[in-house]
């Protein structure tokens, strides 16, 4: 088996724990043994899309680390707590709590690209430790700011009336609370949910905290749910009991994308027998007509390697070990 199992991360489960289910999955179902690898760590309070990387998709994993999430988030003001999220013990209070159109206004200024400090409890590594680590032991932990691109963030439409849009807000205009006149934009709220679209590295959590603080107040992510993670979005997702259900029915591979799936934005390279033969010896192909760039190199459909060509040059960036009868799964 070659390719991704998208697992719906449930609450509480961590990364590594999801992986460690998969490969129980697996064993279990009698599937033979084979490599599995997650591309891109979520956070136990967090739930939704975690790409499981199976046999040589494991080789993309860090692809996925690489590419744009998109998350659902929550931010609760007035608290902020040492994790900025709800796991942590609150450092510092605020009774301000902005209003509709205080959160509108701000939000461009935290889109496209900025800097943003990470959280001291991360995986970030402080002089070989990790910061996670470090801030748990009750030592000081100071990160450096770093450059990130928030490339899309608004605010969430919700099932609510109240949430049906930011336009649909303003379109409301006034409407009447015991009997006052108050207009919508001038609500003030306990919290907002956002979805934003952001570049790899982006800290949620910090981008909560940076809200907060530019509204006057101080905050923290109650809720954090990722709907996307590269090509991987929620309706290639799986529940943990769906997974196992398909384990023992021994049906796993109707939830297994293929390969290239965690490849969508390239091309493909059709391969002779003979080319696809050079190319796993690690030979480089010449007189190849194809634009220079990134291609998928394929040999009657099965994944020979990821391939740059380069001036009619073809050299292999990472080969795959599958042989033709694994062509129907990747």
């Amino acid at each position: 088996m070659h390719g991704w199992i998208i697992l719906d991360k449930p609450l509480g489960l961590g990364s590594t724990q999801g992986v460690s289910a998969v490969k129980r999955v697996l064993r279990d179902a009698g599937y033979a043994k084979v490599k599995v690898g997650h591309g891109g760590t979520l956070d136990p309070l967090a739930t939704g899309v975690l790409p499981i990387a199976i046999g040589e998709a494991t080789k993309l994993a860090g692809r996925m680390l690489d590419s744009d999430k998109v998350y659902e988030f929550t931010i609760g003001f007035g608290v902020q707590t040492d994790t900025l999220d709800a796991e942590g013990v609150p450092v510092a209070t605020s009774d301000v709590r902005p209003t509709l159109a205080a959160v509108a206004a701000v939000l461009p200024r935290f889109t496209g690209p900025i800097a943003q400090v990470p959280p001291a409890y991360s995986a970030l590594k402080v002089d070989g430790a990790r910061a996670y680590d470090l801030a748990r032991a009750g030592e000081e932990v100071v990160l450096a700011s770093r450059d990130v691109v928030v490339h899309a963030l608004s605010r969430h439409p919700s099932e609510s009336g109240d949430d049906a849009s930011w336009a649909d807000q303003q379109k409301r205009g006034p409407r009447f609370r015991g009997g006052d006149e108050e207009r919508a934009d001038d609500v003030r709220t306990d919290e907002i949910t956002l979805t934003a679209h952001v570049s790899k590295g982006t800290y949620i959590r910090s981008l909560a905290r940076d809200i907060a603080v530019a509204l006057g107040t101080v905050g923290h992510v109650t809720y954090l749910r990722r709907t996307k993670s590269g090509p991987f979005d929620l309706s290639h997702a799986i529940s943990l009991d769906i997974m196992g259900e398909a384990g023992r029915a021994r049906a796993l591979e109707h939830h297994l994308l293929p390969l290239r799936a965690g490849l969508d934005d390239i091309p493909a390279l059709p391969l002779t027998p003979a080319q696809a033969g050079a190319l796993r010896q690690g030979r480089v192909l010449d007189g190849i007509a194809n634009e220079d760039g990134r291609y998928l190199a394929c040999a009657d459909d099965v994944p020979v390697a990821l391939v740059e060509v380069r001036d009619g040059n073809v050299r292999v960036v990472r080969g795959f070990n599958i042989d033709m009868m694994s062509k129907e799964h990747t």
